[in-house]
């Protein structure tokens, strides 16, 4: 189709898209951080921090998702595949071009705030005096809530236009139960940039808790997807998407798959 983007096009979306909500996302965190100074942390900051990546997301779905789906998330992106909604083929290239954006946009909040940012903690997420399981429990949670809630915005009966914003909203609201127990990353490949980058500037970085974000997370993406499949199949659904589902207008994205099958 002369219309289709390449496979080249749709990884740099998924790049670009994943740098940008690392930067804007994450970034909000020691910006806020570095504001406040001294002064504690309260509800508000939480929640300009939520809007942050909130508002990012919602940006980012419509200016990239008919480039590549705007999965910018490997949770997202292997929940589709788990469904058949997106090829196996693509997956470690898609999650490839996220992790590698995610460490672009932690070096970018580096580059613009400087070693302040890293002072801070870099908005590196993680865990304090809470357990494993704790751990586990919130960004299971967390990412769940959101995946399914993409796969319920990318259904063919929902409703349409609406989708970017769904997914924004529901970001900026599962981030404020779950930050205060983990900082609230629900993106493997948010939970890696941060941390790689907070590493090479020679800030303290537990890795020791990555297996738990990473396992729960990924997981999450899985389950969630099973699981919004079992309530809302139906024969219809059958048709299974071509890669790269538009999360802006996931309706003619779908339409346009059913056509050429």
């Amino acid at each position: 189709m002369l219309d289709e983007n390449t496979r080249t096009q749709r990884l740099a979306a998924e790049f670009i898209g994943t740098a940008f909500l690392v930067f804007i996302g994450v970034g909000s965190v020691p910006a806020t951080l570095i504001v406040n100074g001294n002064a504690p942390f309260t509800m508000a900051d939480l929640g300009m921090i939520s809007l942050a990546f909130g508002t990012i997301v919602v940006a980012t779905v419509y200016a990239l998702g008919h480039v590549g789906g705007n999965h910018i998330n490997p949770a997202v992106t292997l929940g589709l595949a788990a469904s058949g909604k997106f090829p196996w083929s693509q997956v470690p290239s898609y999650i490839a071009a996220q992790c590698a954006g995610a460490v672009l946009g932690a070096a970018a909040i580096l580059g613009v705030l400087g070693h302040k940012a890293s002072d801070v903690g870099l908005g590196v997420a993680s865990y304090g005096h809470i357990s494993w399981t704790q751990a586990f429990t919130a960004e299971f949670v967390g990412t769940f809530i959101l995946v399914f809630t993409i796969f319920g915005v990318i259904h063919r009966k929902a409703a349409a236009g609406f989708a970017g914003v769904a997914i924004g909203l529901v970001v900026f609201a599962a981030i404020i139960p779950v930050a205060p127990a983990t900082g609230a990353s629900i993106n493997p490949a948010r939970t890696f940039g941060p941390m790689l980058i907070q590493q090479l500037a020679g800030g303290s970085v537990q890795w020791h808790q990555i297996p738990v974000y990473l396992c729960a997370e990924l997981l999450a993406g899985v389950a969630a997807a099973y699981a919004y499949g079992l309530i809302a199949r139906t024969p219809a659904d059958r048709k299974v998407a071509e890669p790269g589902i538009d999360l802006a207008d996931p309706e003619s994205s779908l339409a346009v798959s059913v056509a050429a099958s």
